[in-house]
């Protein structure tokens, strides 16, 4: 069927496919086995890259984005600075404070411990309510003048050169701890 011409002919082509992907073939294998020229540029991007990153966390340092993009919003803060205390009798003190916060403060509790850890709670108490930077009087008042304290513990009066922690607590549940000595 073929002639001698076309066998020929297809048989140097064939040879000539045979011959071209095996020297393609040695050189794609010989470049892949050649790995130290990939690695070369592998570690120069990622040098780099390396330097762009450092440059720019430079430059967010030294102009002060830092500060601008981790400082929070400002928010309403309860706080309160313990000007004087004055006890007017056992079971009585008067406490002169001072919202140094942003916000208006109520009082609506107070624990009143004493250095033994006997404790008398006010749970209910209707606390003065105060704006900010202004100053106000809160009258703490245990035992027998608190009808409604709770007491844990042992019943005491405020006895003079004990310690005493008064503990108040806001509408908001934020606490205050103030230590006095009559």
């Amino acid at each position: 069927m073929f002639s001698e011409s076309n066998d020929t002919s297809f048989n140097r082509a064939v040879l000539h496919v045979v011959q071209y992907t095996k020297v393609h073939g040695l050189r794609f294998r010989r470049f892949l086995k050649n790995e130290r020229g990939i690695d070369t540029i592998i570690a120069s991007v990622l040098m780099v890259a390396i330097v762009v990153i450092a440059s720019v966390m430079v430059y967010i340092y030294a102009t002060g984005l830092f500060g601008a993009i981790a400082t929070p919003q400002k928010v309403a803060t309860e706080s309160i600075s313990l000007e004087y205390a004055s006890f007017t009798s056992n079971n009585t003190v008067n406490l002169s404070i001072r919202n140094i916060g942003t916000t208006p403060i109520t009082l609506k509790s107070y624990y009143v411990n004493d250095y033994t850890g006997n404790q008398y709670t006010r749970a209910n108490w209707s606390g003065p309510m105060f704006n900010a930077t202004t100053q106000t009087n809160a009258i703490i008042v245990i035992s027998s003048a608190c009808p409604s304290c709770t007491a844990s513990g042992t019943a005491f009066v405020f006895q003079s050169g004990y310690p005493y922690t008064i503990i108040m607590v806001t509408a908001t549940n934020e606490q205050f701890s103030f230590m006095i000595t009559r």
